[in-house]
């Protein structure tokens, strides 16, 4: 499964550079998503498949700080780049006049910018907060991996601040990223609506299909793990939640995005039509 996530986001993100065609705001934060799940599965998973070859499932205070930090950095880009690409299938749909002026290369990569600041400075400031807990020297921790939630449950410290930070967090990140995206498909569904032929309708609603989808598995299982109170069997939901979103997910979008999309299916054949044109090579001599 993380072999097929790794390769699959990066087959979406070789055709993307590789395809002229596919050189729009749209595909552009695709391929900064699909880099994104490459190392937001990296975080974790390969610790994970250590663990299991070894049959050693200890990690350092350190590597787990340092893996706290790197999955809240990757989790919070997955929430601002879905954002973002609501944003962008917003524009096309309520505004396809403006679209190309409006969504320029400029704003793009500033849209892309702003969203690894925000997760940068989001990260830190959890990790930091939880530096400031106290734990035993040895923490047996119910989970496949670090995660923060996990961490300040099992802290022997006060954690009243870590719970309001963490929440805080995620109420601001998550929280205004899905009221975000909530309101510009209630403005796209009135803008479809709108349209007199059902061709029309359906054409415009396969453009933001996909990423629909994504949104849907993404929030349903990642909010569900912040969500869920402390207790035994909450402990066994939240890490069931955790593997559908940090191992589940990301494998699916290259399949969600590739199979209902023709011009990425187009991309995908010719670069794989590309590389089998200038796979052999011969050698002419002359007489």
């Amino acid at each position: 499964m993380y072999l097929i996530t790794v390769f699959g986001n990066l087959l979406i993100i070789l055709a993307i550079s590789s395809e002229a065609h596919l050189h729009t705001p749209m595909y552009f934060f695709l391929s900064n998503l699909s880099f994104v799940d490459i190392c937001f599965t990296s975080t974790t998973i390969p610790k994970m498949l250590w663990n299991i070859q070894t049959q050693s499932k200890v990690i350092t205070y350190e590597g787990c700080i340092t893996q706290v930090y790197f999955f809240m950095l990757f989790a919070g880009l997955d929430i601002l780049l879905l954002t973002v690409m609501a944003y962008d299938r917003f524009m096309a749909i309520c505004h396809p006049l403006h679209y190309m002026v409006i969504m320029d290369p400029q704003l793009c990569e500033l849209l892309v910018l702003v969203s690894w600041v925000i997760s940068v400075l989001h990260s830190l400031l959890q990790s930091l907060s939880l530096l400031r807990l106290s734990f035993c020297t040895f923490l047996e921790i119910p989970h496949f991996s670090c995660e923060l939630n996990q961490m300040i449950q099992l802290a022997s410290s006060d954690t009243f601040l870590n719970n309001v930070v963490m929440y805080s967090g995620a109420v601001l990140l998550a929280g205004v990223s899905l009221t975000c995206i909530l309101y510009s498909y209630s403005r796209m569904v009135s803008s479809i609506g709108r349209i007199s032929s059902s061709q029309g309708k359906y054409k415009a609603f396969s453009t933001c299909a996909s990423h629909l989808s994504v949104v849907s598995l993404f929030y349903c299982t990642g909010l569900g793990v912040y969500l869920s109170s402390a207790g035994t069997h909450s402990i066994h939901s939240s890490a069931t939640a955790s593997v559908m979103y940090t191992v589940v997910t990301p494998m699916l979008n290259p399949f969600i995005y590739s199979l209902r999309n023709k011009d990425l299916k187009k991309g995908l054949k010719k670069f794989f039509g590309n590389i089998i044109i200038k796979g052999p090579i011969g050698i002419g001599l002359k007489k």
